[in-house]
């Protein structure tokens, strides 16, 4: 026998020929365990946990950063996430900063997932969104369902008050449209920082117009600033929050000041009251319980981030078509695949996806609440 022949029949012997060695799948994710937004960051980094150790037969390895609320930080962790983790995803932050981790994304090829609301996140018309998708309900989608609830109130006048960064004015660039549509009409329209620990001044120019409702455009604890302040002032017309809030450290925050508040959700939040055939009832179930389990109460947060997984794993089947983990070809592969995802069912919604469409849920997604004895209830 040769030593070709010798060494071949090793090979064949040893599986070595026929199996070829695959690659590790890395999953980076970058989010605000810290910093104002921490009382998202933190179920979304507790859910991390929770995810599987394999996809499509492979191991996955998941390197978690803290961008601590800080655009920059994000930045920082974005590029080392790429250049020394070499990952083949990044789960993006729920605030702002994903925003500017794009760039970093685009550069490398790396597809990102994110977990913020703002529409403009995956803007059709910006090329850079080409490798961004998120796993959250748009700003225009929620926006909506807060109006066409203030229109069922008989609310004709509104004031508004949002983070003075992407996420407010998304907002309010949503709802000055939606609301204009539906004849009402707004009377005031203020901004703060996600670190201030006083509205006093902006709660006393929106009081000062006497508007049947309020809108508060904020996202985790600083959100139940606003509502503290117009409890402490004594008024009494109804208070709508952004799916931004709904999370318990909100709830804890708030206290009895954020009772009877309006918002939409996602359906996790509140899978059980959801129609027994609701296909998104059992797998928010199935997560909920696994969260519950080993963290405590269920955050709408943590939610985003497992569906951003789900996402990603769903993807990986047909990426694995076009290369192996650590290439471009991966790479380019998931984007590919995310973009014609269809029909995958999360914890939030149903996502179907297109070219332009990077977030692909639609109605489903999204319930109209009010707190109520300190818990989220669907409006009849």
């Amino acid at each position: 026998m040769t030593r070709k022949a010798l060494l071949l029949g090793t090979l064949a012997a040893t599986g070595l020929w026929c199996t070829p060695v695959l690659a590790d799948i890395n999953i980076g994710v970058v989010l605000s365990a810290t910093g104002p937004a921490a009382s998202m960051g933190i179920p979304e980094k507790n859910t991390v946990e929770l995810m599987p150790t394999t996809i499509a037969g492979q191991k996955v390895n998941y390197f978690v950063l803290d961008d601590a609320t800080d655009t920059t930080t994000a930045v920082k962790d974005t590029k080392k996430l790429i250049s020394e983790n070499k990952v083949d995803a990044i789960i993006g932050s729920t605030t702002i900063t994903t925003l500017a981790m794009r760039e970093a994304a685009v550069e490398a090829e790396t597809p990102i997932v994110s977990m913020g609301a703002p529409a403009l996140l995956i803007d059709p018309s910006d090329a850079k969104t080409k490798w961004v998708f998120k796993s959250t309900q748009n700003d225009s989608l929620m926006v909506v369902a807060i109006v066409e609830t203030m229109k069922a109130a008989g609310v004709k006048t509104v004031a508004f008050i949002g983070f003075a960064d992407p996420y407010g004015e998304g907002w309010w660039s949503e709802f000055q449209k939606s609301a204009e549509a539906a004849g009402i009409t707004i009377r005031a329209s203020e901004r703060y920082n996600r670190v201030d620990q006083s509205v006093t001044g902006q709660i006393a120019k929106i009081l000062s117009t006497k508007p049947d409702a309020v809108l508060v455009a904020a996202a985790g604890t600083p959100a139940a600033l606003p509502q503290n302040e117009l409890a402490k002032r004594g008024y009494k017309g109804r208070i709508f929050q952004t799916h931004g809030a709904a999370n318990p450290d909100f709830l804890r925050v708030g206290g009895k000041d954020v009772e009877g508040a309006m918002l939409p959700v996602g359906p996790m939040l509140v899978y059980e009251q959801l129609d027994p055939q609701n296909p998104i009832r059992a797998v928010a179930a199935d997560y909920v319980s696994k969260y519950e389990a080993k963290f405590g109460p269920r955050s709408t947060f943590g939610g985003h981030a497992w569906d951003a997984n789900l996402l990603i794993a769903n993807a990986v089947p047909e990426a694995l078509k076009k290369g192996q983990p650590g290439t471009v070809e991966f790479r380019r592969g998931l984007r590919d695949a995310l973009e014609h995802t269809k029909n995958l069912i999360g914890t939030h919604g149903v996502f179907n996806m297109s070219e332009k469409d990077h977030s692909g849920l639609d109605d489903r997604s999204r319930v109209m609440t009010t707190i109520s004895g300190g818990k989220w209830t669907v409006l009849k």
